[in-house]
C-alpha cells in the first residue's frame, strides 16, 4: 500500500502499520522460532506473513490478541534507527531471520532502518503511531495462506490478517459491515442460488461455470449493455481469442505485461498467445481501411473474453479470475473531439450504473507519472479535457498527482455497493503508446496523416467481477429486470396443475422467466424454496383462484399482495421489468436474514 497523502489516511496507515510489529512481537513472544516475512497496512486494515512450524488456529489468535494488548499497555515508544547493510545482516543472521536478510541484501542504498518498540526490532521504514498506548481498538480477523513474495514456488507462508480503528465505535461499526458482508458472500450465494461454479480440480483455478440461472442474469445485461451503446454510436465487433506472438510484440504486451499472460501455444511452427487485452484487435480493425477525419470518433465495442495469469494466491470468487469478459470499447477521435467523448462516456456511466443500483461514486483523475510516453502538451491537452469532462458530468472528483499510467492520464471510478463498500469499476485511460506503436492514422482536411487519440473505456469492467459485486450488493436478492426467474407458479395441488400450467404459458409467452413447481410437496414447503431462491413473485393458485380465474399474489419477503387477475398482475410486473427499479434496501435486508 502507498503511503497516503491524504492526512486522515496517513494517521490509519502509521496506526495500522503499529499494529503489524505489535502482532508480530505478540506472535514471536508466543510462537518462537516464528520467521518473519512483510507486515503492510492495506485497506481497512492489516497483515503479516509467517514462517510457523504449525498452522495458526483461531483459537491462536485469541491468545496473539491477549499478548498485544498487554504490549499495548506497556506503551512503548515506536524508535527508528540507522545501521549499515552489514550490522543488519549480522543483526537478523543471529535471529535466524532468513527472509529479513534476502530483503535487506536487494535493497538499494548501503543503510537501511529498523523500528523497534519495547524488545522487539523490525526491519522497517518507518512512520508508525509515537506510542503502542495508541492502538488500543483492533480485531485480529482471519489466517490465510501465502508465498513469499507471491511466488507459489517459495516458501508457503501464514497470513494473519487484522483491522485496527482511531476509536471503538469505528471497530465496531466495521466489525458489524464485515458480519454483513459475510451474509452477502457472492461465492457462498452463487453456489446456493445455482448461478455459478468454480471447478479447480476439473476445469482449472480462476476459470467460471456459469450455470442457466447465472446465464439468464447475464445475458440480460449483455443485451442491456449492447442496446445502449448501439444507441449512442457505438460499432459492435467480435475479436479472436488469440493472436500472433508478432501482434503482442507490437503492443509491447510481450515487453511489458508477459508475466500475466499465459504460456504461448505452438500453431504450425508460429507462437500465438490467448489474448490478455482487446486492443489490438480493435486497432486492427479500425486500420482495415483508409479514415478520414469526417470519420471520426470512431467508437468499437465488444463483449470481450480475455486471459490472464493470474498467481493462484490472489483468484477469489469471481472478483479475481484467470478468464473474463470486458465490456470494453475503444474510441478513436480527434483531439477537439477529446472532451465531447469524455463528457458522453462519463454520461453513459452514469446511466448504466444507476440502473444497475448504484448510485454513489468516488472518482480520481490520474495524471502524468514521471516515466510517460508522449509530449507534455498532449498530456496536459488530455488531462485538460479528462477534468473538463468530470466538471460537466457534475460528479465530484480527486487528483491523483502522477498516478496515470505510462501511456496515458486516466479516470477511475468507484461505485459504492450497499453496505458502504468500495469498487473499482468504470476506467477511462487516453492513450497515446498504442496509436505510436501500430501506426494508426486519420486523414486530417489538408490531406495530411496524423495520430488519432485514443480512449480506451470499460463501464463494467469484468462481467464475471461486477457480476460478483451484484451478487453482493443486493444479497442474491435481485431487481424484477435482472432476476433469473421472475415468477413461481405454485398449485396447491396436483387437481390444479393444469391451471397452474395455464397461468405459466401465459406469462411464458408474455416474455417474462417463469418456472412452475408442480412437485408433490406441501404448499409451505413451495413457498419456502422460492423464499430461500429469493424470487421476486409467487403466485399461489388454490381452489378460488381457479374458479375466479385470478392468482395470489406474494413477494419474497413472505408479504401478501392481494389477489389479482392475470392480466393486472403481467401489467405491474412489466411496470416493474421496464423501469429497472432497483431492489429496496428494505426488502434486501429482509432476503439476508432469510
Amino acid at each position: 500500500m502507498e503511503i497516503p497523502k491524504d492526512e486522515t489516511e496517513f494517521k490509519l496507515y502509521k496506526l495500522r502499520h503499529s499494529c503489524t510489529h505489535v502482532m508480530a512481537q505478540a506472535v514471536q513472544d508466543l510462537f518462537p522460532g516464528t520467521r518473519l516475512c512483510i507486515g503492510p497496512p492495506v485497506e481497512d486494515g492489516f497483515y503479516y506473513d509467517f514462517e510457523a512450524q504449525k498452522p495458526f488456529t483461531l483459537e491462536d489468535l485469541v491468545k496473539i490478541e491477549t499478548r498485544m494488548k498487554e504490549i499495548i499497555k506497556g506503551n512503548f515508544l515506536f524508535e527508528q534507527t540507522t545501521h549499515s547493510k552489514e550490522e543488519a545482516l549480522e543483526v537478523f543472521s543471529k535471529r535466524n531471520e532468513k527472509f529479513k536478510c534476502e530483503m535487506i541484501r536487494e535493497l538499494p542504498g548501503d543503510t537501511v532502518t529498523f523500528v523497534q518498540h519495547d524488545t522487539f526490532v523490525d526491519l522497517c521504514r518507518g512512520h508508525h503511531a509515537m506510542r503502542t498506548g495508541n492502538l488500543k481498538h483492533f480485531k485480529l480477523l482471519k489466517v490465510a495462506g501465502a508465498y513469499w513474495r507471491g511466488d507459489e514456488k517459495r516458501e508457503q507462508l501464514q497470513r494473519i490478517y487484522g483491522t485496527a480503528w482511531p476509536t471503538k465505535d469505528e471497530l465496531d461499526t466495521y466489525l458489524i459491515r464485515l458480519e454483513e458482508a459475510k451474509k452477502r458472500d457472492h461465492r457462498e450465494l452463487g453456489p446456493r442460488l445455482d448461478l455459478f461454479s468454480i471447478e479447480p480440480d476439473h476445469i482449472g483455478s480462476g476459470l467460471i461455470l456459469w450455470h442457466p440461472k447465472g446465464a439468464r442474469i447475464r445475458i440480460q445485461m449483455e443485451e442491456y449493455l449492447r442496446n445502449k451503446h448501439l444507441a449512442r454510436g457505438y460499432q459492435p465487433v467480435f475479436t479472436p481469442h488469440i493472436g500472433r506472438a508478432e501482434l503482442w510484440k507490437t503492443s509491447g504486451h510481450i515487453d511489458f505485461y508477459r508475466e500475466n499472460m499465459f504460456a504461448p501455444m505452438d500453431v504450425e511452427g508460429q507462437a500465438y498467445y490467448v489474448k490478455p487485452m482487446n486492443c489490438p484487435f480493435h486497432i486492427a480493425i479500425y486500420k482495415s481501411g483508409l479514415r478520414s477525419y469526417r470519420d471520426l470518433p470512431v467508437k468499437l465495442t465488444e463483449l470481450g473474453t480475455v486471459y490472464r495469469y493470474e498467481r493462484s494466491g490472489v483468484l477469489h470468487g469471481l472478483l479475481r479470475v484467470r478468464g473474463f469478459t470486458q465490456d470494453d470499447s475503444h474510441i478513436f477521435c480527434r483531439p477537439d473531439q477529446l472532451q465531447t467523448q469524455i463528457t458522453e462516456v462519463l454520461e453513459l456511466a452514469k446511466e448504466i450504473l444507476s440502473d444497475f443500483g448504484f448510485k454513489e461514486y468516488d472518482l480520481k483523475l490520474s495524471t502524468r507519472p514521471q516515466k510517460y510516453v508522449g509530449s507534455p502538451d498532449d498530456w496536459q491537452k488530455a488531462e485538460a479535457a479528462l477534468e473538463a469532462g468530470l466538471k460537466a458530468s457534475g460528479l465530484p472528483y480527486e487528483i491523483d498527482p502522477g498516478e496515470g499510467v505510462f501511456y496515458g492520464p486516466k479516470i477511475d471510478l468507484k461505485i459504492k455497493d450497499s453496505i458502504g463498500r468500495a469498487w473499482q469499476c468504470s476506467t477511462i485511460q487516453v492513450d497515446f503508446n498504442l496509436p505510436e506503436r501500430f501506426g494508426v492514422t486519420y486523414r486530417d482536411d489538408k490531406g495530411h496523416d496524423v495520430r488519432p487519440i485514443m480512449v480506451h473505456r470499460a463501464i463494467l469492467g469484468s462481467l464475471e467481477r461486477f457480476f460478483g459485486v451484484l451478487v453482493e450488493h443486493y444479497a442474491g436478492a435481485f431487481p424484477v429486470w435482472l432476476a433469473p426467474v421472475q415468477v413461481a407458479v405454485l398449485p396447491i395441488s396436483e387437481k390444479l396443475i393444469d391451471y397452474a400450467n395455464q397461468i405459466h404459458q401465459e406469462i411464458n409467452s408474455a416474455g417474462f422467466r417463469v418456472e412452475l413447481d408442480n412437485s408433490n410437496q406441501t404448499i409451505g414447503a413451495k413457498i419456502r424454496e422460492a423464499t430461500l431462491q429469493k424470487l421476486p413473485y409467487m403466485l399461489v393458485i388454490g381452489e378460488k383462484e381457479k374458479t375466479e380465474g385470478t392468482v395470489a399474489v406474494r413477494n419474497r419477503v413472505g408479504e401478501n399482495l392481494g389477489t389479482l387477475k392475470l392480466a393486472a398482475f403481467l401489467s405491474k410486473l412489466k411496470e416493474e421489468n421496464e423501469s429497472r427499479r432497483g431492489c429496496p434496501a428494505s426488502v434486501v435486508d429482509k432476503t439476508v436474514r432469510v
